[in-house]
């Protein structure tokens, strides 16, 4: 990133007097800020790149907007993934000397429920039951965002019971009990492992409506310094077969 930030000097000073531990390994370290979203798949992919020789990475997951605020606030991170153009476009409108997002994903959307289905939700539309407990990802966050634009297309009307902060903390709360359903990425439920709790307590439900389901997550990432050449690498490796194989078995689709 071509700009200087209280929060990257902060680290570098830190790092100067040794109070960080980790910045030793900084030169050969790339440090990934992810869609919480993308957890999984990315997991398998970085461990197929580490594998074929690439550097060592460290990830940070989150919602996009929590890591566009970060690393527009100077948070030293190498490479971003977002799970929409909208926050991609944050960063890179004011970070200089980034490379060409790419796209490396889509994603659609489904409600989850408790397994079996007890309230029998076959919908949206069903959402607009006054007896149900229903969460969502806020608003800022590209799964809520994504979830609003969903439930207009369909023309229903809902009040949340709850805003989560990521779309994983919305299938948790559905897995709990918390909630009767929420609306999250089919990858939440399809691309996850089965021995994982969350996803054993859950199963998805189509939208329902044709224009809802027509709404799909991008998820473009990009290298945010055009110079690094691991990142520019690991951005290359991203687009390709391998990592594509790898979303797509954890539920997402080609771009």
């Amino acid at each position: 990133m071509c700009f200087a930030s209280p929060w990257r000097a902060l680290v570098a000073g830190l790092c100067a007097i040794g109070l960080l531990g980790s910045c030793s390994s900084d030169d050969t370290t790339l440090t990934v800020f992810a869609a919480s979203s993308l957890t999984d798949a990315l997991d398998d992919i970085i461990a197929e790149h580490v594998a074929a020789g690439g550097p060592p990475i460290r990830v940070s997951y989150a919602g996009s907007s929590t890591l566009a605020a970060q690393i527009i606030d100077g948070a030293p991170a190498d490479v971003f993934i977002s799970a929409n153009p909208e926050q991609m476009d944050a960063v890179t409108t004011v970070i200089d000397g980034h490379g060409a997002p790419v796209t490396i994903a889509h994603n659609s959307l489904v409600i989850a429920v408790e397994r079996d289905n007890p309230l029998g939700i076959t919908g949206l539309a069903d959402l607009e039951r006054p007896d149900l407990l229903i969460a969502i990802a806020a608003p800022e966050v590209p799964a809520g965002d994504y979830a609003r634009r969903a439930l207009d297309a369909a023309g229903v009307v809902i009040t949340p019971t709850t805003f989560e902060t990521d779309v994983r903390a919305v299938v948790t709360r559905v897995a709990l009990g918390e909630v009767d359903a929420g609306i999250v990425y089919a990858s939440d439920i399809a691309g996850r492992d089965t021995t994982d709790a969350d996803t054993a307590a859950v199963t998805a439900v189509p939208l329902g409506h044709p224009d809802a389901a027509r709404i799909t997550a991008e998820y473009p990432a990009v290298a945010l310094d055009a110079t690094n050449a691991a990142a520019v690498d690991f951005i290359a490796f991203l687009g390709g077969p391998v990592a594509t194989a790898a979303l797509t078995a954890r539920g997402f689709s080609s771009p």
